[in-house]
């Protein structure tokens, strides 16, 4: 597969919150790259709108290091907190339903 351009790393654009970087294409989309794939060595971005492809010219000792991802934890954690609580108002249902037979039952 043929490379439409050779672009220098410092050239590319940054979403410092994804982490994916980007550069103008012809078709007016973008090419884009993640920083994790240029740590695994990859140095082709694509453009998601047409066929075209370039290749990031950089030297991984410049590239910026990896961000932890511990907001994802501690949104798994929040979602873990909320799963519970919906368990216990479950619970709390489920028993509220069966007392509420119970006593309809000792009614009759």
């Amino acid at each position: 597969m043929s490379i439409y351009e050779e672009v220098e790393f410092e050239d590319l654009d940054c979403d410092p919150a994804t982490q994916i970087y980007t550069y103008p294409c012809p078709c007016g989309d973008k090419f884009t790259i993640s920083l994790e794939a240029l740590w695994d060595g990859e140095d082709i971005a694509t453009c998601p709108s047409c066929t075209l492809r370039i290749e990031i010219i950089y030297d991984e000792e410049d590239l910026p290091p990896l961000r932890d991802d511990d907001d994802d934890d501690e949104e798994s954690e929040e979602e873990e907190d909320a799963k519970e609580g919906e368990e216990k108002k479950e619970q709390e249902a489920d028993e509220g339903l069966a007392t509420i037979t119970k006593k309809s039952l000792s009614v009759k």
